[in-house]
């Protein structure tokens, strides 16, 4: 979990650059570390012990020393120098979405604010409107940022809270006594936002665990010492909650405690009506206290005359009555998925080379993957001239003539541009095999604006896919105004696939706007947007999207192999 306190910390020292006005390419290779820091999920400790930090994309000599000074001291003095040369109160404000460090140094060299409390009543009084190129729709903008950061300070993404879950569970499976152990509560069920952890463990030696626990790197204080649960706080401020549970009880603990507290109140009423009570413990019956079930999770469903439910439709929408009429869906899984959209490589703002990517693909397992560089507008982000482009496809296709049962996908990711159309004309369209349509300007156009941009781009016979068609970033940026029905519709009307964004900052669509989607005749697509190899690891909380939203593999395009998915992009294009 050291690379996300660390992502966090080049993050500050290039807002703090920015706000004095440094050098921009000095700031660019501090953001860009952090970038692909916060999405790390490697062993960073492991790779600066084997001194291979440099391996890592954007990490050169100078930060990786950095990194090293940060893993034996818990500091970097080079922010720490800044931090003691900048106005006070500088990187509380640049935590607001929205506010950069130009806006930052306006508010608190002309107005002397310095805290989050402060920007929020010089907004609410209109004080804001008196700096240059304030206006009030800047003011409102940044009233909705404080709030969107009070709600993310609140919750962690999938991101953080997986990795920091599977660390844990490592450390406790390793503890003697241990027969079993797992996640609970809404980890569990793959909600996009986590508050607290939730750990169960069989053993019949709970005293054991709770001092293991206590003695966990992880551990930096311990809230709550008890026989069977105890609470602790890790260096990151996030609180994990362990129970012991004896063996016998354990599938009766876990579904409990996974929840949600409206599913558990539904399986309850329904052992009620059949004189039976169902508690952590176990499923019993209510005249003889006999107990039914309880070892294991299926027991208790089974007990109640129903099959077992997968932890992600346990949220009280239609799960249990369509379990009773043998109606549950069954959910894609890992082992579903032939392929990955969305795939960046160094030819734009990815960091590994085409023949890297094709290997890896192929070590998954996969049929395919389709490399995605960004068209030629962005220019952030290296997007591709046209020429650019056709020198990519010729070395994708001298790739593909060498590789043996897995393909490379020549295809781009597209701005769609603010008119509706394409960053690319249709004749260069038409070369690609896969075609990804986004909008990354003008979020701030009306809802009617946006939706036309997004059907615009569907009624191409060239594109393929919407990629996160809502925009949002959690705790960063609010989705943009569009309106989703016409969107889903639009989708399934001309055979366009629509993304899951499996960026854990983005979770877009999100579960319950797929769910919808594919309501509504839409197919749906699990994308990475892969910038390195690691973050091909996302699949799993793009899975968990889709897990939520009833998803089964028919309805995922990546879940057909290459031979079908090449027929489903031909049969559009000859629309």
């Amino acid at each position: 979990m050291k690379q996300h306190e660390l992502a966090a910390f080049f993050s500050q020292i290039a807002d703090l650059l920015e706000y004095r006005g440094d050098n921009p390419f000095r700031i660019r290779a501090y953001r860009r570390a952090a970038q692909n820091l916060e999405n790390f999920s490697g062993d960073l400790a492991h790779l600066a012990q084997a001194g291979r930090l440099r391996e890592l994309p954007g990490i050169g000599a100078d930060l990786a020393d950095k990194i090293t000074e940060y893993l034996s001291t818990g500091a970097v003095a080079a922010l720490e120098r800044l931090k003691r040369t900048t106005a006070p109160g500088v990187l509380e404000l640049l935590e607001v979405p929205g506010l950069g460090p130009k806006t930052a140094k306006l508010l608190t060299e002309r107005l002397g604010i310095s805290t989050v409390h402060q920007l929020e009543e010089a907004a609410n009084a209109h004080r804001l409107r008196r700096l240059p190129g304030f206006q009030e729709k800047k003011e409102q903008n940044l009233l909705k940022g404080i709030e969107i950061l009070k709600k993310g300070r609140e919750r962690m993404h999938l991101g953080i809270a997986l990795p920091l879950a599977r660390e844990l569970l490592r450390s406790l499976q390793r503890v003697s006594g241990v027969t079993r152990i797992s996640t609970a509560g809404s980890l569990r069920r793959m909600k996009e936002t986590i508050g607290d952890l939730d750990l169960l463990v069989a053993s019949t030696s709970p005293a054991r665990v709770m001092q293991a626990l206590s003695r966990l790197p992880l551990c930096a204080r311990v809230l709550a010492s008890g026989t069977t649960k105890s609470s602790i706080l890790t260096p990151d401020g996030v609180q994990v909650d362990v129970r012991v549970i004896k063996p016998d009880s354990f599938g009766a603990a876990l579904q409990y405690f996974t929840g949600s507290k409206e599913h558990n109140v539904r399986l309850r009423e329904l052992a009620i009506r059949q004189g039976l009570k169902l508690n952590e413990y176990g499923v019993f019956r209510l005249k003889t206290n006999q107990r039914l079930g309880g070892r294991e999770e299926a027991d208790v469903y089974r007990a109640l005359g129903l099959p077992w439910i997968e932890p992600e439709l346990r949220e009280d929408q239609g799960e249990i009555d369509a379990a009773k009429a043998g109606r549950l869906p069954r959910l894609v899984d890992a082992k579903d998925v032939r392929g990955d959209f969305h795939i960046h490589s160094t030819w734009s703002d990815g960091s590994n080379q085409l023949e890297e990517l094709a290997r890896e693909g192929a070590a998954r397992g996969y049929d395919y993957l389709a490399i995605c560089d960004h068209s030629q507008s962005l220019k952030v982000a290296h997007g591709m001239s046209v020429a650019r482009l056709r020198r990519q496809m010729e070395q994708i296709r001298a790739l593909n003539r060498r590789l043996r049962g897995f393909r490379l996908l020549m295809g781009a990711e597209v701005d769609i541009l603010t008119d509706g159309s394409m960053d690319y004309p249709n004749d260069v369209l038409a070369e690609l095999d896969f075609v990804i349509g986004s909008i990354h300007s003008g979020f701030s156009q009306s809802e009617a604006t946006l939706t036309r941009r997004l059907v615009s781009a569907m009624r191409n016979p060239y594109v393929t896919l919407i990629a996160h068609p809502t925009g949002r970033l959690m705790g960063q940026r609010d989705p943009y105004a569009i309106d989703l029905e016409t969107v889903f519709a639009s989708a399934a009307e001309t055979g366009t696939a629509l993304e899951i964004n499996a960026f854990p900052r983005r979770l877009d669509l999100c579960d319950t706007a797929a769910r919808r989607a594919n309501a509504l005749g839409a197919t749906l697509a699990i994308s990475t947007d892969t910038h390195s190899l690691d973050q091909l690891d996302n699949i799993t909380i793009g899975l968990g999207v889709a897990r939520r939203a009833w998803l089964e593999p028919r309805d995922l395009l990546n879940c057909r192999p290459l031979n079908r998915l090449l027929e489903w992009i031909a049969r559009k294009r000859a629309a």
